[in-house]
């Protein structure tokens, strides 16, 4: 019996263990011969990144970091709080005339 519950110990120790570094490679990735990766499925959920997403490439002291780069249309509406569509015409509709 005590023979047993100590394999079991080891077995439980063992799962435990290959458990911890699956949830380590989750993040784990390969770089292509062309220096191309692919980022994890459960990331790219998190993060909104599908195919054409632009991503902002970084050095940092850890290393790379990929930042998702903002499109005209995460902006849409972002000046909402500031002036209506018709005020905000009537302003770059002025900036421009000061341009010429």
């Amino acid at each position: 019996m005590a023979r047993q519950l100590t394999q079991n110990k080891k077995l439980k120790c063992t799962t435990f263990l290959y458990v911890l570094l699956m949830q380590n490679m989750e993040n784990e990735v390969v770089v292509t011969r062309k220096g191309q990766t692919t980022i994890p499925a459960k990331l790219r959920k998190k993060f909104k990144i599908e195919e054409g997403t632009r991503l902002e490439v970084v050095e940092t002291k850890e290393g790379i970091l990929f930042k998702p780069k903002m499109s005209t249309w995460d902006l849409a509406g972002s000046g909402a709080k500031f002036a209506t569509p018709e005020e905000m015409k009537k302003l770059l509709d002025k900036l421009r005339e000061e341009d010429v």
